[in-house]
């Protein structure tokens, strides 16, 4: 660890690091740390122990580069990161560390905990906000906001009972898009498909799913099947460019069906 702090220190020097990486700031590197992130759960998906241990060093990178850059401007340092965290964790497991033996666990002790640590940060702030949806970030994937948004207003007892409930709710709004494909212009469009997303990353919230994770499934599949139409149509000689729709369906039927096989 020590060796690979060195190494950023080195590459941010002024005097012989790397031009590129001294260009660098954090709304620079963010973009950078966002995608190895989604490298990580790529290869967790994908079952790879090696790609895993790849894409975690490359997430545990961008971390050192931005506590390289905080270090610089006086902030913090990787020390205090790896502190802040430790103590965190530590907070945030009584059932685990507490002294007094305290045994209450699970998501709702947890969320208590988070909540709690949201108080004492806005104590003595006049104008912090003090919303129950304060601190969902505004970056976060739009579904997996979604989610974060609904799980924050289900504490409060706005949700419903039950996944059926937001089927319901995801018919109203599928009605609600024809109606604005028939009547509206794009901007009703988008809005009336902003509120049927957003009310399918609710149902996985009902169902214990994570929609980003069931959308990566499916862009897999998607893709998968895809290809394998491709190959099918290429072997034949048949160019997809000219083909028409019934040849194409007709393939996609067999990729599904070899698919499904697989």
């Amino acid at each position: 660890m020590q060796d690979l702090l060195t190494l950023m220190a080195t590459l941010r020097d002024p005097e012989r690091g790397c031009p590129w990486d001294l260009r660098q700031d954090f709304a620079s590197i963010a973009p950078y740390t966002v995608e190895e992130a989604y490298e990580v759960a790529d290869a967790i998906q994908r079952e790879s122990a090696e790609d895993l241990r790849d894409e975690l060093g490359d997430l545990l990178f961008q971390v050192v580069f931005h506590a390289q850059m905080a270090r610089e401007a006086g902030w913090f340092d990787f020390d205090d990161v790896a502190r802040t965290i430790h103590d965190k964790m530590v907070r945030r497991h009584p059932h685990v560390f507490s002294d007094a033996g305290e045994r209450t666990h699970g998501p709702a002790a947890w969320e208590a905990i988070k909540a709690e640590e949201r108080r004492a940060r806005q104590d003595g702030q006049a104008d912090a906000d003090r919303s129950v949806l304060a601190g969902v970030s505004v970056t976060l994937p739009g579904l997996t906001r979604a989610t974060k948004l609904t799980r924050r207003a289900a504490r409060l007892g706005f949700d419903w009972p039950a996944a059926d409930g937001v089927l319901a709710k995801i018919r109203e709004e599928l009605a609600e898009l024809e109606e604005a494909r028939a009547t509206g212009g794009e901007r009703e469009q988008e809005e009336e498909y902003g509120d049927l997303l957003f009310a399918c990353a609710n149902l996985g919230r009902h169902l214990g799913l994570d929609p980003e994770r069931a959308l990566r499934t499916a862009n897999r599949k998607f893709e998968a099947r895809f290809r394998s139409m491709e190959n099918e149509l290429a072997a034949q000689g048949v160019d997809l460019h000219d083909a028409d729709m019934t040849v194409l369906e007709a393939a996609w039927g067999r990729a599904k069906r070899r698919n499904k096989e697989e």
